[in-house]
């Protein structure tokens, strides 16, 4: 796979602005060009500037796989209409939930999920049918319940906070169905996705991530 350093707006915190599946990027209006080359390059997706309930916290808010992007009841019409128009190979949904922030309590790959435990069973039951998946659990990482803040998964591999347990990790690998590993992002940071943005394609991570730490990334990733 493809992994290049890059920031966005001046932050090593890239997950924060940045959602991507294996079909389309969506970025901040007014993202740098060197920026969406690096994700034509690496990732290989059509690049979307967009903004979601009036903020560039593009991956706080959003979740999804190659089937379906979760959208916060949060979003204006304007925004939801126009991602609708752009995505024409990937069904947009607005999930009402009184939970927001997707990108930090959804885990989530074209095989399996994670999410927040706060979900009703019946927002659960959705997300499958939504999904097109059928193995979504409640569950927490290490003891945090922001699962998805804490980690990051493609259908290749995944990575997640280096507190995670063993009986965590053979959960994850039984519900991703595959291989996960610990580690950081951006020089010790224990929430993945702050820094990491992924697909099956390529990698994208903070400026400030270590060496160390990228070699752990591309054995988590089969690189």
């Amino acid at each position: 796979m493809n992994l290049q350093r890059t920031s966005i707006f001046g932050s090593d915190n890239i997950g924060i602005y940045i959602f991507t599946n294996n079909k389309y990027s969506l970025v901040p209006r007014g993202t740098d060009k060197k920026l969406i080359e690096a994700i034509n390059e690496n990732l290989e997706t059509e690049v979307i500037e967009t903004q979601i309930s009036g903020t560039f916290l593009l991956g706080v808010f959003i979740a999804g796989n190659d089937n379906v992007i979760l959208l916060p009841k949060t979003s204006t019409d304007e925004e939801v209409s126009f991602l609708k128009k752009e995505l024409k190979d990937c069904r947009v949904e607005v999930f009402d939930s009184r939970v927001t922030a997707f990108g930090n309590t959804i885990l989530i790959n074209n095989k399996g999920a994670i999410v927040y435990p706060d979900f009703t069973d019946t927002e659960v039951k959705f997300l499958k049918k939504i999904t097109g998946i059928d193995d979504v659990e409640k569950g927490s990482i290490a003891n945090i319940v922001s699962v998805g803040a804490v980690g990051a998964v493609n259908d290749k591999g995944g990575l997640v906070h280096i507190d995670a347990t063993e009986d965590d990790i053979k959960r994850l690998e039984r519900v991703f169905k595959v291989n996960f590993d610990i580690g950081t992002i951006n020089f010790g940071n224990t929430f993945i996705k702050s820094g990491l943005v992924l697909n099956n394609k390529g990698i994208l991570i903070g400026s400030s991530t270590t060496g160390p730490e990228i070699l752990r990334i591309q054995k988590a990733f089969g690189d």
